[in-house]
């Protein structure tokens, strides 16, 4: 990743080795006899937000850039490389894109004055990803109004004008009609590019030209990427939280995301600017746009896929505080309302209801047995409030089971965290939404954060976190080591206090290696490759590993918050009949621990899973996408105490059978 180095702050003195000769000793006692409380099937999730290229250029697999002809500059992403502006190109051609004021969509009218010398390419996202012998499905509309253009020759190019693949089409209607075919790669390459040429001289009018690789996740035509769902679907999330955070607010409320616009056919939902686009001055990608390929009903289908409970999350009626907080007014809000109560019929209503037909119509019969819905995205104050008040007073008239999610702002403490705390118990709101993006340091020293909380208060979802090796919004943060495991160290607290913490999801999910705007991430991709950072790795060992029940484990009677740099949290699996300790020593020593298990007869044999490396800068990349992986062996379990000895700088999950 072509990231600057990291301040020299975060370097100095932190290299260190594994010194197993002075190693710190501790003795933790865990009490399987009794379960604490239950551990929600939902405790570990992702959370999607279409930033860094995410959904277009990423896990909505369509590779070309602009298909229809409607950013806001029509022809951005296209070139013309033999078409001057200031020249009647008698040698070539040009496009020009015509917009229809009745339904304000835009196709591309292309002049086509020598077929010899024109052509028309698309850049896509950064470049096509193409894997040789791989087949690409295209399609595309065509108006040829008096037939002059006899044959569409369509190429994949690379470097110095290579082809790698090409098809043909011949439009034969005078009308708009649809037409596919297929190309084959002859050759791998990350940055190729879709070339369209023409046999004849005239007029043709194109849209809708759509170029996505056969190989799709579950086979579905014009689908998502399969390696990035793998990815997912390999975290075995509780849930997934969609369409993401900021993202549901808009700079505007004209920007918000409106889910009704997403769904249905594909080539009528509307391309809108995506916020993230020139959010950041220090990565403007305003060629950022979204053509929600990737809508609603995908991201309820992605989550039935992946196993997790749909989680979206829908516009309160107040832009981003951030940019123009723009309010609705209270006795204005109804349309946002409806939008939430036709959100749940959509997602659970009989096939006889409006939405319920819609959601039939698509493709899918069957209810998607939606349980949650989320009210705003990280929004303050008093104004928030307010409207949460009528969002919950409506969902629960018509839908009383329907687990609402509330907000608390975007830091995770001050003057607005305090307010929304405070206003939303006295709510007795059922799920809270906390974000964090903080130092490595607060990671570790808030494994605490929810020891003391109100069990009779809201139930906590870590909605949005990472630890920033910098600071927060800096493009110089790093998925490193340091960060990871001291995530780590505070999923042991969340973990730990499952009786209030009942949802967790690290973010943002993914990031294009040339296309993102903000880091760190979890995953990350290109265009043919993509791999889980380190801190992916501490999510998927929490996640996989997450047991049924919560088990108490301490040290001298209390919980392992720090101790000698040790943190700690145990569960057991009533399914697998297995005690599962989790473990994470953040010293630059080793640790020598033992396990005094008491409440539950052992068998003989375990298993050890570890994650370490002895560079706190240590990372994945694309040239070693596994430097930090889990590692798995057996364990013998001995009588008595179990032994351990913990690396410096790992975690460690320990896995005991029982009988």
């Amino acid at each position: 990743m072509k990231r600057n180095v990291i301040s020299t702050l975060f370097i100095s003195g932190l290299l260190f080795s594994s010194i197993y000769g002075n190693a710190q000793k501790a003795t933790l006692e865990v009490d399987a006899s009794k379960t604490i409380t239950k551990i929600q099937p939902t405790m570990f999730g992702l959370f999607f937000e279409d930033i860094n290229f995410a959904a277009d250029g990423g896990l909505y697999a369509e590779m070309i850039k602009n298909r229809s002809f409607e950013f806001e500059k029509p022809l951005m992403g296209w070139e013309q490389p033999n078409t001057k502006r200031s020249s009647l190109n008698k040698e070539s051609g040009s496009a020009l894109p015509i917009n229809i004021a009745s339904n304000n969509t835009n196709f591309c009218r292309v002049e086509i004055n020598n077929d010899k010398g024109y052509a028309l390419i698309n850049e896509g996202f950064r470049g096509m990803g193409v894997k040789k012998d791989a087949k690409y499905n295209l399609s595309l509309k065509a108006s040829n109004p008096k037939g002059a253009i006899k044959k569409i020759i369509v190429q994949l190019i690379g470097k110095d004008q290579k082809v790698l693949g090409e098809t043909s089409i011949i439009p034969k209607s005078e009308q708009w009609a649809n037409y596919t075919a297929q190309i084959t790669a002859t050759q791998t390459e990350a940055k190729a590019k879709l070339k369209i040429t023409f046999e004849g001289t005239g007029t043709i009018d194109l849209d809708m030209i759509s170029l996505f690789p056969e190989d799709t996740w579950k086979n579905r035509k014009n689908g998502l990427r399969k390696d990035l769902v793998q990815l997912l679907y390999d975290m075995k999330p509780g849930f997934l939280r969609f369409p993401g955070g900021c993202i549901v607010e808009g700079r505007t409320l004209a920007d918000r995301y409106q889910w009704k616009k997403s769904i249905g056919n594909v080539e009528d939902r509307e391309t809108k600017m995506n916020r993230w686009n020139v959010e950041f001055n220090h990565k403007l990608t305003p060629d950022y746009f979204q053509s929600f390929g990737l809508g609603f009903f995908e991201y309820f289908q992605l989550s039935e896929d992946i196993g997790a409970e749909p989680l979206p999350i829908l516009s309160c009626g107040m832009a981003c505080q951030y940019n123009t907080g723009e309010l609705t007014p209270l006795d204005e809000l109804d349309p946002y309302v409806q939008d939430a109560l036709d959100l749940i019929e959509f997602a659970n209503g009989a096939v006889t209801t409006t939405w319920g037909k819609i959601r039939y119509d698509m493709g899918h019969p069957k209810p998607f047995n939606l349980k949650y819905i989320g009210v705003g995205n990280e929004q303050w104050g008093p104004d928030y409030i307010d409207r949460y008040k009528i969002f919950e007073k409506a969902i629960k008239a018509k839908y009383p089971n329907i687990i609402i999610v509330s907000g608390s702002g975007p830091s995770p403490d001050g003057e607005h965290f305090d307010f929304a705390m405070e206003e939303l118990k006295k709510l007795n709101a059922e799920l809270v939404d906390e974000h964090y993006y903080q130092s490595p340091k607060w990671f570790r020293e808030n494994a605490g954060r929810y020891d003391k909380y109100d069990r009779k208060g809201p139930k906590i979802f870590a909605g949005e976190y990472a630890a920033q090796s910098v600071s927060g919004a800096n493009p110089n943060n790093r998925n490193n080591w340091e960060c990871a495991f001291s995530e780590a160290a505070f999923i042991t607290g969340l973990e730990r206090n499952a009786a209030v913490v009942h949802l967790t999801s690290y973010a943002p999910l993914m990031a294009h290696e040339d296309a993102w705007q903000w880091t760190p991430d979890m995953i990350w991709f290109n265009n043919l490759d993509s791999h889980g950072s380190a801190n992916y790795y501490v999510q998927q060992l929490f996640s996989t590993n997450k047991g049924t029940d919560l088990l108490d484990i301490t040290q001298d009677g209390k919980a392992l918050i720090g101790q000698n740099n040790l943190y700690a949290s145990a569960v057991k699996d009533v399914n697998s009949k297995e005690i599962i300790v989790k473990l994470v020593n953040t010293a630059s020593t080793a640790s020598e621990v033992s396990i005094d298990l008491k409440g539950a007869k052992l068998g003989s044999k375990g298993s050890i899973i570890s994650l370490v490396s002895a560079n706190l800068q240590d990372e994945n990349t694309f040239a070693e996408p596994k430097k930090i992986t889990p590692k798995q062996s057996e364990y013998k379990i001995t009588k008595g105490k179990q032994q351990l000895n913990l690396p410096a700088y790992s975690v460690t999950v320990l896995k005991l059978k029982t009988i």
